[in-house]
This record gives C-alpha cells, structure tokens and sequence, in this order.
C-alpha cells in the first residue's frame, strides 16, 4: 500500500513551477518565455494542521499559496490539450521557503524549499472533472488576514501545458504533484502565526482551508554545509517588497537632457557599436522618449502560422493589453515597413495604460491618427495595410533584434529626433553619468568654438584644453 497524506497517496515526485502568474511576474520584475521547474522530496508533504518550524537562526521563512495539480493517469508525450485530462484532482498547497538557505541553493531550491512539513497539501479535492481549468481561485490568509487572491484566467503557462511539457521528457504517474506558482502577496510568517490556503471555484466546490501553524525551530545547523545567510536583497524578496527600478527618478531627469547621439557614443566606447535602432524616426519631430523595454516579435507571414497565432487574444493584443507605465514597447518586424505593426486603437491603449512610447522597425497604421495621441512612437514609416498582409504575431517580453540592435526586456530605450538607442540595464547609471559629463564638456568646447578658436586640438579637447575645461569646472559661478 502506498503511503497516504491527509487521504493522498503519497506521490513519487513533486514538481514546482518558478512563475506562471502575472501577478508574480511584476512583482519579480521579470518574465519567463517558457516555464522553468524544480523538485521537492515527498518528505516535505504535510498536511492540513501541522506545524512548520522556522529553522533555528532564520529569519525568512516565506508561504506561497498555491493550486497544486493530482496527476491521476500515466501521462507520456502527451498534447497541451490532453494534458488537463490527466489530472485527477486539484487542492490547496502551500510551497514554504527559508530564504535564508538561498545563497548557494537559488535554482535547485533543495534545501530552501525541501524540508520536512515544506509542502502542505488538502485538505480536500476539487474533482478535476467538476471544474474548468482557468476559472479556479487560490487565496492565502495569515492570522485571518487576506494576503494572497488570485485566479488561474490569465496564467503564463496553463495546467495542461504544464503537464504536457512535463511529459516530454518526465512520465508523470498516478499520485505526482505539481505546484503550479504563487500569485503576489508572498511574504514572510513568523513563529506564532497561522496561515492558510484555500483554492475553490468562486460559489462552487472548494479544498477547503489547509492550516499551518508556525513555530521557532530550537536545533541550530552544524558546522558543516552552507550556513543561513541573508542580505537586502533576499529581505525585499523575501517580504515581497518590489524591485528597486534600474530607470529611477534620478536618472530620468539626467537622461532628459542627454541627446541620443551622446548616449550612443558612450555605449560605443564600451564596445556597443550596435545599440542604436536604425531606420526608425519619430512621427512627430521634436519627440522625446524614455522608458524600460517591453518586447513583441513578429515572423514573416505564412497563411497556416497566421490561422493559429494571428486572430483571437494573439501576442500583439496581448503585449498592448499588459503594458504599464514608463514602459517602452519595442516590436520586431524585420525591418519590413509594407504593412502597419501597430494601429491608432492599440496605440491608444498603451497611451491610457500610461507607456512611455512604441518602436518598430516596421510600418506604423493610422498614423496621423497615432501621431495625433501624442504618445512617442518611432517606426520605419507608415503604411495602410494591416499587419496579416506582411506579418504574424509571435511572442512578447523575449530578446528581440529591432532595427539591428538587440533589445532585451528591461533594457532602457531613449529616443530623440536622431532616432532611439538601447542602453542595457546593467549600463544605465554609468553611461547616464558619463553621458551628462559629455554635454557638459561638449558645451563648453562648443563656447570655445564660437569665441573662435580653431578645431583642432579642441575637438575633441587636447591635454592643454583639458586642464583648461576642468579648471573652469572648479572656478566659482
């Protein structure tokens, strides 16, 4: 007889998925093109009612509520669509993490997420045949407080593809678990609180509440092995605090009085020749643009790949429907400009959504229509037709080439009447920086050249007009 949790049978493997609700996404501040998985040992399973202990010298012990998925057939190579009649059953989970062991176990998650009572499950199940897939809810109380509550409409990856990506490689048996993500509102419990999971069809069939109760672990770790270790970071994501932002009020207002050209220079010295998108210009002269990089791809038409990734909710609707504000969408389109990328409806939605502009390399729709929103918007020109006639829809928030430069979800994109430059997150502060130093030299070699003195040597400055510009820098206004 196998063993039994709370009226389970006790599974071979547990799986966990990393992220797969939007919610999460943007409280990560990332977004996965594809889901990513770990395992937990079936020791972890709890069940509703027991206690977990915070580690003795932790301090981040994080729920996440969560719908986890009982596989009750043998599912090998199966379809996305046959995917979700392989599941039995659905009930709460709760997928708890010492943050603490995080250091060396990021990824993997064995220890941080493995240990004993890590992984309650119940206490009841909703019979996969009484619901649909995408209409389930999961909430997460502590100490009464509603903390978590979402739904399973809008998840990156649906449960039936989750079981048929699984089974390419995995054969997924009766009793197997899969945790399916956290929604926002994980954070930390501490010992003598009480937190519970519920999932549930809104006024239908419900798990009922799966009950944890914390306590403080009293046996230290040994000496041997990595050693509970936490710093600011792990704290902010531990306790769900959002991810300090690259483009941070600062350097917007430094970036705002930089030119492209200054900007693209300095990322040229450090070895990007390569970061300007080339061929797009502003529908109205004078733009100015700033914002962090969203991305949409498009391929080359084909009639059979537009009839399954063209009509409907597709990745364009999708990308203009999730954008939000300071967010700059950057659409690949192969630079071909005889057919529109984007239209005067989709434009005005990411206008109200509050994004800071639109780049393509291809054609722009509607355009005086567009140009008319005031929303930044640079492309390759302007065409009538709509985007079936030259492209598909593919995907959104994945590395894209626009215009021959690479654009990476995150990146940071200015745009002038010269046209936009990609500046990698990583880069931002110490080309900003260097960037406003530029123009600030510029300028005054600029004076020089107006009261008359020849170029060379001046532009750019010598070692003799150097030590003049720096000396006028520490002379008193």
């Amino acid at each position: 007889m196998p063993l039994r949790v709370d009226g389970l049978p006790r599974p071979g493997k547990i799986v966990a998925v990393h992220l797969n609700y939007p919610s999460r996404v943007a409280q990560r501040g990332r977004r996965p093109a594809h889901p990513s998985y770990f395992l937990k040992p079936t020791t972890s399973l709890a069940v509703s009612g027991d206690v977990i202990e915070r580690p003795a010298g932790t301090e981040l012990l994080a729920y996440e509520g969560e719908i986890a998925l009982l596989i009750g057939r043998t599912a090998r190579r199966v379809t996305p669509e046959q995917g979700w009649a392989a599941v039995s059953g659905v009930t709460a989970a709760n997928d708890w993490g010492v943050y603490d062991l995080r250091t060396v176990d990021a990824g993997s998650n064995l220890r941080n997420k493995g240990g004993d009572g890590f992984t309650p499950l119940g206490p009841g199940v909703i019979p996969a045949r009484d619901v649909d897939p995408a209409a389930l809810r999961v909430r997460t109380w502590v100490d009464g407080r509603l903390v978590q509550d979402d739904t399973t409409a809008e998840l990156l990856f649906p449960f039936g593809l989750l079981v048929a990506d699984l089974s390419q490689l995995i054969t997924l048996e009766p009793g197997d678990v899969i945790l399916t993500g956290t929604p926002a509102g994980s954070s930390v419990a501490v010992p003598g609180e009480t937190v519970e999971v519920e999932v549930d069809v809104p006024g239908g069939p419900s798990s009922g509440r799966l009950v944890t109760h914390v306590v403080e672990g009293t046996v230290p770790f040994a000496g041997y092995g990595a050693q509970p270790s936490v710093d600011d970071r792990q704290r902010a994501q531990a306790w769900g605090t959002a991810p300090e932002p690259v483009l941070t009020d600062e350097l917007r207002t430094l970036l705002g009085g930089v030119a492209v050209a200054t900007l693209s220079s300095q990322l040229r010295g450090r070895g990007y020749p390569h970061a300007t998108i080339d061929g797009v210009h502003p529908l109205v002269p004078g733009t100015r643009m700033i914002g962090t990089a969203r991305t949409l791809r498009f391929v080359a038409h084909r009639p059979d790949l537009f009839q399954e990734h063209g009509g409907g909710y597709n990745a364009q609707k999708r990308a203009f429907d999730s954008l939000k504000p300071g967010e700059v969408l950057v659409i690949e389109a192969r630079g071909d400009a005889t057919a529109g990328t984007v239209g005067d409806i989709l434009a005005l939605r990411a206008q109200t959504l509050g994004a800071a502009g639109i780049v393509t390399d291809g054609a722009v729709r509607d355009s005086t229509a567009v140009a008319g929103l005031g929303l930044p918007t640079f492309a390759a020109g302007s065409h009538p037709s709509v985007l079936g006639r030259r492209h598909v829809p593919w995907e959104t928030d994945v590395g894209v080439t626009c215009g021959g430069a690479a654009v990476v979800p995150g990146d940071v994109l200015i745009g002038d009447d010269d046209g936009v430059v990609v500046v990698p997150a990583h880069l931002l502060d110490e080309i900003t920086r260097a960037a406003v130093e530029q123009e600030a030299q510029d300028t005054w070699v600029a004076a020089r050249i107006a009261e008359g003195h020849p170029v060379d040597g001046l532009f750019p400055p010598n070692t003799a007009w150097l030590e003049r510009y720096q000396a006028s820098r520490t002379q008193d206004p």
